[in-house]
């Protein structure tokens, strides 16, 4: 491999792909961050470079956009990515990839089977959440190398992000999809994490002035797809700030996606009630024009409505389609009341009983109350801070107490959504005597995780400040126990830590020499599980009980592991290693008492195991 040139961050969003880079120079130190523009077709035949890549694939029909309308500058695609897949897929939504990151985080479908798009048109041939995102980072490696035909990127110093929420099988997804484009040293960071890199570094030297020890910061990162919540504590070292990332929120599906849905079911009812029944296959197409709408409406407060266009297979309409409006007030009633409602602290998030067969969809989170996710997220982590002697919570405070608020993701562009976050915020703080929130300024929502990313590369050149953080769960196995068979009774499941809260990338875990039994030659489930707030379990702790919430319960692992000569069904007593890899992966061996044969079970979704 060649010596790095530049250091790249690639952010690899639910709606839209940025990529910032930094380029070194002789004496290998860090320039300032920028964008690449990144090629991509924005008519038929017509290409255009622009600072994001819009996460959208579109499968056409061959008779829509012929094999030289499609052509990009390092040749052929099998389907259309970008700004023109967006607004094609607006107008035939059956023929629209969207939210397929969404999809590789959704630990309960195998995300390299082809289900993408849920309900296609006759004839397309569905994708993988996994063949999607590739395709994504496949796009940009080309438009990179043809770019840098001298420094191809494969070849520099590469950071892709993914939510801090991301469970270890989607990051595993996320790295062999960056090694199966070329990038095999690429490394993961969380996306809350490059958004602060991102403040520090715009901040040119001056953020210790804005953040001093005993501060927590808070970033709301609220993207197309998702709602990423991250605590990051301020202390002090031999008399040097240090940043330490303490918490992570759970993986909720809640973002900017669930928000346009909710506009384009309020224009429905409201064509309804004017006499227009719109058909299933037009609520896509509709919460598209709501999405452009709704960001029209934000950026220029100055209009109070903006026409949507809404494709119709009706001969008889002017056009093929039906004409409506969004209005700033339905917007603001929609969004504002409907996903940040003034709530107190304590409320809880709703949930609600689920119906027995359901068609396939994402996870979406039940309650649409970002507010009430938000108060449960630091009501669940008021002991967070506990072993930092510079934070100092009151006895009688009944959540964490953030001090300062880092917002990022596409939704906070829209400046009535973060000031009612920081209304809440507030409320909740005064309410337990506890100072205001202090805002810290200078993001561009779009393109910070990609900067940050890119910045992180000269992190890891010891260039820059360092976050520390480390796994933001503790990990565990379930072990069944050995009991006698006893009908209508289940062996119960015991959970083995494996892993601590804050083990770092690269490093092992001590395990106690504790023999197990593992079962070879025939088809098994691993079970995993994963906890944010029991921060004290080292590796060999035993959990034979956990409280509701304690534990997560991460999608089992179904395999069957090579007998190597031994007898299938056999039990094998093994030891257990397990690691944290570079990429944040945690990987698990079990080593055999009597043999030096391996196996190695990472957290993936392939069906397999080594």
């Amino acid at each position: 491999m060649s010596e790095a040139k530049f250091t790249v961050g690639i952010d690899l969003g639910t709606t839209h792909c940025v990529l910032a880079y930094s380029e070194l120079n002789a004496d290998g130190e860090p320039q300032p961050q920028q964008l690449f523009a990144i090629p991509q077709l924005v008519g038929p035949g017509q290409i255009e470079a622009k600072n994001a890549l819009p996460s959208f694939a579109y499968l056409p029909h061959e008779a829509e956009l012929p094999a030289h309308q499609s052509q990009l500058p390092w040749g052929e695609s099998p389907y259309v990515a970008g700004l023109l897949a967006r607004e094609l897929g607006a107008k035939t939504p059956n023929r629209l990839v969207s939210s397929a990151k969404s999809w590789l985080g959704h630990g309960e479908v195998d995300r390299r089977a082809p289900l993408l798009p849920l309900q296609p048109a006759e004839g397309v041939n569905q994708l993988s959440p996994f063949e999607v995102c590739r395709h994504y980072l496949q796009h940009m490696v080309n438009a990179w190398d043809q770019a840098h035909p001298e420094a191809l990127l494969a070849e520099q110093q590469v950071t892709i992000t993914v939510p801090a929420s991301f469970d270890p099988s989607a990051r595993e997804l996320t790295a062999l999809a960056a090694k199966e484009v070329g990038l095999h040293n690429a490394t993961l960071l969380e996306e809350p994490q490059a958004a602060l890199y991102s403040w520090i570094s715009g901040s040119e030297g001056q953020w210790r002035e804005q953040v001093s020890p005993g501060d927590v910061i808070l970033v709301v990162d609220l993207g197309g797809g998702t709602t990423d919540l991250s605590l990051i504590a301020v202390t002090e070292s031999e008399g040097a700030l240090e940043l330490n990332r303490i918490a992570v929120g759970d993986h909720l599906l809640l973002g900017g996606d669930n928000m346009d849905l909710a506009l384009a079911h309020t224009v429905r009812q409201k064509m309804a009630a004017q006499g227009t029944q719109l058909q299933p296959w037009q609520l896509l197409a509709l919460s598209h024009g709501c999405r452009v709408a709704k960001e029209q409406l934000f950026n220029d407060e100055s209009l109070n409505e903006v026409p949507i266009v809404v494709p119709s297979r009706g001969s008889s309409l002017i056009g093929g389609s039906l004409r409506t409006e969004l209005t700033r007030q339905e917007v603001e009633q929609v969004l504002v009341e409907g996903f940040f409602p003034q709530t107190p602290v304590d409320a809880p998030v709703a949930q609600r009983a689920r119906t027995a067969l359901t068609k396939l969809s994402l996870p979406y989170a039940q309650d649409p109350a970002v507010t009430r996710h938000l108060a449960a997220f630091l009501s669940k982590q008021r002991h967070a801070t506990a072993e930092f002697e510079d934070i100092n919570l009151p006895e009688h405070a009944r959540f964490l107490h953030p001090t300062a608020v880092l917002f990022n993701g596409g939704v906070v562009k829209a400046n009535a959504l973060t000031q009612r976050i920081l209304s809440v915020l507030n409320q909740w703080l005064s309410d337990d005597g506890a100072a205001p929130i202090k805002r810290l300024e200078g993001n561009d929502p779009d393109q910070a995780v990609a900067i940050g990313a890119a910045y992180f590369g000269n992190v890891r050149s010891g260039k820059g400040v360092r976050i520390r953080g480390g796994t933001a769960s503790s990990y565990y196995v379930g072990i069944e126990s050995a009991m006698p068979a006893v009908p209508g009774m289940e062996a119960p499941i015991e959970a083995f830590c494996i892993a601590p809260f804050g083990m770092e990338e690269g490093s092992d875990a001590s395990l106690p020499t504790q023999e197990f039994g593992l079962v070879v030659g025939q088809p098994v489930r691993f079970r995993f599980f994963s906890s944010t707030v029991r921060r004290d379990d080292q590796p060999g702790h035993v959990l034979d009980f956990w409280s509701e919430g304690e534990l997560d319960e991460l999608p089992a692992i179904e395999a069957t592991l090579p007998a190597d000569g031994r007898t299938p069904g056999e039990v094998v007593p093994v030891l257990l290693q397990a690691s944290i890899n570079e990429l944040g992966t945690l990987e698990l061996a079990a080593m055999p008492i009597d043999g030096e044969e391996q196996w190695q079970v990472q957290f993936d979704t392939r069906g397999e195991a080594a």
